[in-house]
């Protein structure tokens, strides 16, 4: 069925509607067109998030474009097609390789912008996987959620200038992500749920439980620390099949070096903005730089400060000595030693640190900056001037 024609009209291309920051950003964008007037259509091969999108009457599309297969993709384009078609589509935003390329397909026949979000670093081993990657960067205009991706972007695929690439952070919604306290009742609810002792200093570290996110790091940085009674780590984050083994070896670790009533690990969690407000200091220990840095954004709103590794885009969201600590990525010495600075802090050097780190935030990282800069880039791109 045909519908009626928007002043501009997105559709969004993902793999899957799961939780995680892309399929959040996608929603937040989605609804954020939608409220202001705009067509706002996701495509992608479902999951728990389209329910947010049906109850906000976005029209959502299942398609499998999850799927790597060749034929599969091809195929894709097609239906793409009839998407675009029907729903009078201005712009196609692909935020993944799998479905960029049957979107690319489809926006070359039917003659509608093509915009790619590139989301991270993307492996290339070899030139094929380089010749995958490289669709992410055949949008008329890139999307990178830091500098430090738009500088990756521009370093290892030729032919690509900084021009074509626009900034946009990730941003934290301040509605959930804020500095009002626990309520009483709350606040002893989690720690009976968690059973974690809140007469101790909270070391968080949130994110999946694999390797290149630093959990051992961590737990060897805790090993050098002057004195463990202080505090308490919770390590917060799903887990699969596919890393058992990692997640074994940190349970070795804990229990050869006697950590089993410093360290608790623990699930993933819809409320995590509870565990940030209840940590004393947030750590990012990843190996591997971030894209972006979520965790560290949503710690900063809610104002604690963050322990990160050196290097993506932590530094350009963490300010080293006044919202937090960064150190060189893997120095377990240099990790202790800025633990035991976040630990030793008094009253006043806390809330200075707090204080500038939510400002840090609020003026940079905020889900209000990321969808008024997306809506722009796209009115720019369609040429709309409304």
């Amino acid at each position: 069925m045909t519908k009626a024609r928007k002043p501009l009209t997105v559709l969004q291309i993902i793999p899957q509607l799961n939780m995680g920051g892309v399929e959040r950003g996608t929603i937040d964008v989605a609804k954020y067109l939608k409220d202001n007037g705009y067509g706002s259509i996701v495509i992608s091969s479902g999951g728990k998030l389209v329910y947010t999108l049906l109850k906000e009457k976005i029209p959502h599309i299942i398609l499998p474009v999850h799927s790597k297969n060749p034929f599969t993709l091809w195929l894709n384009s097609f239906r793409i097609r009839r998407v675009i078609k029907n729903y009078h589509v201005d712009i196609v935003h692909a935020r993944s390789r799998a479905p960029a390329w049957s979107a690319w397909l489809a926006t070359r026949k039917t003659k509608v912008v093509f915009l790619t979000t590139f989301h991270g670093t993307y492996n290339f081993s070899n030139k094929l996987k380089k010749f995958y990657n490289s669709i992410m960067t055949k949008g008329q205009k890139i999307i990178a959620p830091s500098t430090f991706i738009k500088n990756h972007i521009v370093t290892h695929y030729d032919g690509v200038t900084s021009k074509k690439i626009t900034v946009i952070p990730r941003g934290v919604s301040l509605k959930t992500f804020n500095t009002l306290p626990l309520e009483a009742g709350r606040l002893k609810k989690l720690s009976e749920d968690y059973r974690l002792p809140l007469d101790k200093k909270i070391i968080l570290l949130p994110g999946r439980i694999t390797r290149w996110k630093g959990h051992l790091n961590l737990l060897k940085a805790l090993t050098l620390l002057k004195n463990p009674q202080k505090f308490y780590c919770v390590f917060v984050g799903p887990s699969n099949k596919k890393n058992q083994g990692y997640y074994q070896e940190i349970e070795s670790f804990i229990q050869s070096n006697k950590l089993e009533l410093s360290v608790r690990i623990l699930p993933a969690t819809e409320d995590l903005v509870s565990l940030y407000k209840i940590a004393h200091v947030v750590v990012s220990a990843s190996t591997d730089p971030e894209a972006f840095g979520r965790v560290m954004a949503e710690a900063g709103a809610v104002g604690r400060p963050i322990i990160a590794s050196n290097h993506g885009g932590a530094q350009e969201i963490v300010l080293h000595d006044k919202t937090g600590w960064l150190y060189e990525p893997g120095n377990v010495e240099a990790l202790a030693y800025y633990l035991e600075k976040a630990l030793s802090l008094n009253i006043k050097e806390y809330k200075v640190m707090s204080k500038a780190a939510i400002e840090h935030i609020q003026q940079n990282f905020t889900n209000d900056l990321m969808l008024s800069r997306t809506l722009t880039l796209y009115k720019s791109l369609a040429g709309k001037t409304h």
